[in-house]
């Protein structure tokens, strides 16, 4: 009930939450770049397998829209996972040249109200949450793969940030694995 609340009114997040990402460099997943519109923190786990079969999507949408100004971050939600696992789990889905992090102390998790991997939170430019939800209708439930995709989620939601409209659905139920404490 308060996610509906907070989206509604726009919640903001801090622009100044920083992290370190798999290959020691610190990232603000929450800050956008200069010029830029907005940013998209993919929640994930390695070992959750609706969160591995959407790493294509995810490594199609984020190339495709880092010229539209859309910066993307990979989150790692299991706090046990090691920066060598992380990378290895990357590589082998074939995840792009965007930031990876684990979200060791939750941070990320907390401030962007996160609960499912894969779960996409997407925030502008002024740090306010736009979209949290599923990247797409892919699964109709647990283990049940829909296709055709009906409902792109996330491309949406960028495509209406992108065109200076307000997000048409700014929360989607997303499907897969809870984060754990």
């Amino acid at each position: 009930m308060w996610l509906k609340a907070a989206l509604a009114l726009g919640l903001v997040v801090s622009t100044g939450v920083s992290v370190p990402d798999i290959e020691g460099g610190m990232q603000r997943p929450f800050q956008v770049r200069k010029g830029g519109k907005a940013n998209v923190l993919f929640f994930v786990t390695h070992d959750c397998p609706i969160s591995n079969a959407f790493a294509k999507e995810i490594a199609r949408i984020c190339p495709e829209y880092a010229a539209k100004g859309i910066g993307c971050s990979l989150v790692y939600t299991d706090p046990s996972l090691t920066d060598e696992q992380a990378g290895k789990h990357a590589a082998d889905y074939s995840h792009g040249n965007y930031p990876k992090i684990v979200d060791r102390k939750h941070l990320l998790v907390k401030a962007a109200g996160a609960t499912i991997t894969p779960e996409a939170v997407i925030v502008d430019a002024a740090g306010k949450i736009r979209y949290r939800g599923r990247i797409d209708d892919s699964f109709a439930a647990l283990g049940q793969p829909r296709r055709p995709v009906r409902n792109a989620d996330v491309r949406n939601a960028l495509d209406d940030l992108i065109a200076g409209r307000e997000v048409r659905a700014a929360e989607t139920r997303a499907l897969g694995c809870y984060i754990t404490p």
